[in-house]
């Protein structure tokens, strides 16, 4: 009898990293026409995409070095790109031209910095956390604050509102500070790892019912809570590998 071949599992998870390249280059098409937020749509699909290709590859025992570098190359354009693209078509009007360049291109510098010391610092066991703010989250922040504005009061937000957050969050995307990961998907890694994922089914039901009077509050509480975790306790996420390692 004839071997029947397994058919290639190496290609699923790029799948999800060439639709988040894909959306992230769709958004960029609207924001060419004058449609910001339903580009800012598209890079919130794009980082649902993000979030589920490195850990496809995991759970099929498929991670590969091919597949770090090109998630990395679709997350330059889809949460790097399109978010300086945002703050150059929507915030920076009034503004002398150079000006409005270099706060534009914050987004793009300080996350492709960022990604490229992520892959500098990749590891065989992944660690329950990011040091630095991880670029897609940059780009929900970014995104989000302009949903809010526009659902509660009709405009894109206040500009120097908007740039002030930009450098900010550009330089916790280079900083020391830890952030919690996306939680991994199953219910049998521990406690904290379950209620995270319920935090995250309630996050996307809630995007889903409310859109952007909800998302942009609940980020930037998960941001400011990093932070002072971060600066009570430095080694709290070492101590949550030690045990989700164990699991």
């Amino acid at each position: 009898m004839k071997k029947v071949r397994k058919k290639p599992k190496q290609f699923i998870p790029s799948i999800f990293t060439v639709m988040n390249m894909f959306l992230g280059f769709l958004a960029i098409g609207l924001l060419m026409k004058g449609d910001p937020i339903r580009a800012g749509w598209l890079v919130l699909f794009a980082c649902f995409f993000d979030a589920f290709d490195g850990k496809l590859a995991r759970l099929l025992g498929i991670p590969s070095r091919f597949g770090a570098e090109f998630d990395s190359f679709a997350d330059t354009i889809s949460f790097c790109t399109v978010p300086s693209l945002i703050i150059y078509s929507v915030y920076v009007q009034g503004l002398p031209f150079i000006v409005g360049v270099i706060f534009s291109f914050i987004p793009l510098l300080f996350g492709t910095i960022r990604l490229a010391k992520f892959n500098l610092m990749q590891e065989d066991n992944p660690k329950a956390y990011f040091i630095g703010l991880a670029t897609p989250m940059n780009a929900i922040m970014i995104v989000t604050f302009m949903m809010f504005n526009h659902q509660l009061w009709g405009n894109l937000g206040d500009p120097r509102i908007a740039l002030v957050m930009v450098v900010v969050l550009g330089f916790m995307m280079i900083s020391k500070i830890r952030f919690s990961k996306f939680p991994l998907l199953s219910l049998k890694k521990g406690r904290s790892n379950t209620l995270s994922l319920i935090g995250v089914g309630l996050v996307i039901l809630s995007a889903v019912l409310f859109r952007g009077l909800v998302l942009f509050p609940l980020f930037s509480l998960y941001i400011i809570w990093s932070v002072v975790q971060w600066m009570l306790d430095h080694d709290r996420f070492e101590e949550e590998t030690k045990v989700q390692a164990k699991l």
